[in-house]
């Protein structure tokens, strides 16, 4: 791999890394806004940001790191308690995550220069900042600044803070071999401002005792100095052997050096590489207590911690050596999540499930030739290598789960946002954010999941006037939730607001032609028409929703993904919507049957029973089962598939939003696990086909999409005729 592409490689990791910090960011922000767990959090969006900032840095970046510093500064300040956790100051900095994910976009897209549009975005939320500010001038003179401005971490590492102190003890012969201990204290005022220093005086004899080429003084100093501590250190290069020289950073600036390690890349798990990295400690002191690690140890002893020899050689103070071996198990637990883990590009990941269905659709194959034979042996090996395949295509597919809360928690700025526009209070419950998912679904089911929220938060969670009057709680409630259940996902949207009126939506459906003025319709088939297209029983229209477009993408949009889509209702308590989905859109479970020369498949998922269809009622497009009036519909006659019809049909019975509908089917030919085939532009207008797929015959099977065939099915019952 070329440096070109190993920097292309690392910028991708870059946006994809930073990005996921943004989201954590976030999330903090909207936490700490409703005063959960402030500290933790705070610390945790500015480790966030400083690790963008000094990510961006590393790559040349310098207009990203311009404006993150100045974020950081004010998440700085809020850190050290000089500004509290305001809405105002939530409202600023969330809008300022955007920008800062604009910028990383951008990079992510190839565009690596500063965009004007962008620069001028993110001048007036800086802006917006200053006045938050401890120094109103501060965020300006920031900006002028750029990024020399930006404090680095490497060997002897500068803070921008830059307080120290040092204690020294010239040896006895300085004077004699023509060292002044004032010129080097003169010389260290060059590096920065002399804040304290006390002469230690205690080892001056009596004048009678006194040697005039002796030096007998001491110093303690306070220093402010943007210098490191080597550079420091070198100041007293001729001196050092002859003399103690101890450099510190003040007690009062001890903090600041704790956090500098906590933010300190996550490249080396060695205490003492940690130390000099952060600046308190230099190569020479380290090289020393390592030479005195090795002297004093015992062959059968093990060896004094490092941390201890440094504290006692005064080199660095115990709470330094605690953040430090703090930070190096951070490091040690990340590798080995690291080493559990391993980023792969889903291209990738596509292509090896493609591999893998076709050696599924070919393995069923050589199964079904082997079966053939009736050779014991051979179906032994070809069952066997059947199991396998399976085997490795559930664990293929399993790599492509990802838990559904990563999605969830992106509706917590949602509902924040919305919720202020709309003038109501509303909070966020999330439940069953462990529920893993195809990553594919959970890409494609995010916009459905915001009109649902939306459209809760504006038409079914009332004011805070309306609830008190119907004796509910100010806060509304929005749930989002999710489970497993018989090998498919379902996703709950609930809100405890007015619910649905069915009285509306009933009348609104008759004036628009959707069902006939004497309709019988149950609570489930009422609340289904929501979905259709241009349904609205809004009163208002507002900027979220009200202009009947929207419920029926909804609907299109999760039977795309072969799921169906109910809602429950009860007046003033509230509306439940609830999405089923597969839990992958690779492989299906299926039942295969035979009509006429044709072969169809249909999901598992759907199927309720099979039951054999009687002469009486083969005159009909309806049965009784069991006291239900069941209709179907007949598969060789929608389809027009050609070929005999068995003597004896068959109705398999599904099921689609608590409905029951049946199909006649020749042939029931049993379950079985396929890849799914997408069709071609050729079948496009079909209505009812949600893909196709081969079976070990070579054969090519249909697949039903059973929400659609019965929606078609169930337009031309209510409205008398074909959709």
């Amino acid at each position: 791999m070329s440096i070109d592409d190993e920097m292309k490689q690392a910028l991708v990791t870059f946006t994809i890394e930073s990005l996921e910090l943004l989201q954590d960011m976030e999330d903090c922000l909207l936490t700490i806004e409703n005063g959960e767990d402030q500290s933790e959090r705070i610390n945790a969006i500015f480790r966030a940001a400083h690790t963008i900032k000094g990510s961006s840095g590393l790559f040349g970046l310098d207009h990203i790191v311009r404006f993150t510093h100045v974020v950081e500064s004010v998440l700085d300040a809020l850190r050290d308690g000089v500004l509290e956790v305001t809405p105002e100051l939530v409202a600023i900095l969330l809008p300022c995550c955007d920008q800062i994910a604009l910028l990383i976009r951008a990079v992510a897209d190839g565009n690596t220069d500063e965009d004007p549009d962008l620069t001028v975005a993110g001048d007036e939320l800086l802006a917006k900042l200053r006045p938050f500010l401890e120094q109103p001038d501060f965020a300006k003179e920031v900006v002028a600044a750029g990024p020399d401005r930006v404090e680095t971490i490497g060997g002897g590492g500068v803070m921008e803070s830059g307080n120290w102190h040092i204690s020294l003890r010239f040896g006895s012969d300085s004077l004699r071999n023509g060292m002044d201990p004032l010129s080097f204290i003169r010389y260290l005022s060059t590096l920065g401002t002399l804040v304290n220093l006390t002469t230690i005086s205690e080892a001056i004899p009596p004048a009678e005792q006194m040697d005039p080429e002796t030096n007998y003084l001491g110093f303690e100093i306070d220093i402010k100095s943007e210098a490191g501590k080597e550079a420091l250190e070198n100041v007293f290069e001729f001196v050092r052997e002859d003399s103690l020289i101890h450099i510190l950073p003040l007690e009062s600036a001890i903090g600041e050096y704790i956090e500098l390690i906590r933010a300190l890349p996550e490249d080396d798990t060695y205490l003492g590489e940690l130390l000099v990295k952060s600046g308190v400690l230099t190569r020479r002191e380290l090289e020393e207590g390592l030479s005195q690690q090795q002297a004093t140890t015992e062959p059968t002893k093990s060896a004094q911690p490092i941390g201890e020899i440094l504290v006692e050689q005064q080199s660095v103070q115990q709470p330094l050596v605690n953040a430090a071996l703090e930070k190096q198990k951070q490091i040690k637990d990340n590798k080995a999540r690291e080493n559990q883990s391993i980023r792969v590009d889903a291209e990738r990941l596509d292509k090896l499930i493609d591999l893998i269905g076709e050696l599924v659709i070919s393995s069923a194959g050589v199964n079904l030739r082997a079966s053939q034979t009736a050779q014991t042996a051979l179906l032994e090996a070809t069952g066997e290598m059947m199991r396998l395949v399976e085997e490795v295509r559930d664990s293929a597919l399993q790599l492509r789960m990802v838990p559904i809360g990563t999605t969830f928690s992106r509706f917590q700025r949602v509902v924040r946002d919305v919720s202020k526009e709309l003038g109501k209070d509303i909070a966020l419950a999330i439940s069953g954010g462990e529920t893993e998912v195809d990553k594919s679904v959970v890409e494609k089911i995010g916009d459905p999941l915001m009109h649902l929220v939306r459209n809760a938060m504006d038409h079914g969670i009332e004011s805070a006037e309306v609830r008190r009057e119907n004796g509910k709680s100010a806060q509304g409630t929005l749930r989002l939730n999710a489970y497993h259940e018989s090998g498919v996902i379902v996703i709950e949207v609930q809100d405890d607001g007015g619910g649905l009126n069915r009285e509306r939506i009933l009348a609104k459906a008759i004036e628009k032609g959707l069902i006939q003025p004497d309709a019988k319709l149950t609570d489930q088939e009422v609340y289904a028409l929501i979905f259709e297209p241009g349904f609205s029983t809004a009163q208002q229209i507002s900027n979220l929703s009200g202009r009947g477009v929207g419920m029926d993408v909804v609907k299109r949009n999760v039977t795309d993904l072969r799921g169906s889509i109910e809602v429950d209702s009860a007046q003033n308590v509230g509306t439940t919507v609830r999405i089923r989905l597969p839990l992958t859109l690779a492989i299906i479970d299926g039942f295969l049957v035979g009509v006429g020369k044709a072969s169809f498949v249909i999901p598992l998922d759907r199927v309720v029973e099979c039951v054999e269809l009687s002469h009486d009622d083969d005159e009909h497009d309806y049965m009784d089962l069991r006291g239900e009036v069941l209709p179907f519909i007949r598969l060789k006659k929608l389809f027009g598939v050609p070929g005999e019809s068995a003597r004896r049909a068959n109705v398999v019975v599904v099921e689609v939003a608590g409905a029951k509908t049946g199909l006649v089917v020749d042939r029931l030919l049993g379950e079985f696990q396929t890849v799914i085939k997408p069709l071609g532009k050729l079948f496009g207008h079909v209505q009812g086909l949600g893909g196709s797929t081969i079976l070990g015959s070579g054969e090519v099977a249909l697949i039903l999409d059973i929400p659609v065939l019965v929606g078609a099915f169930e337009q031309y019952m209510v409205r008398g005729f074909a959709a």
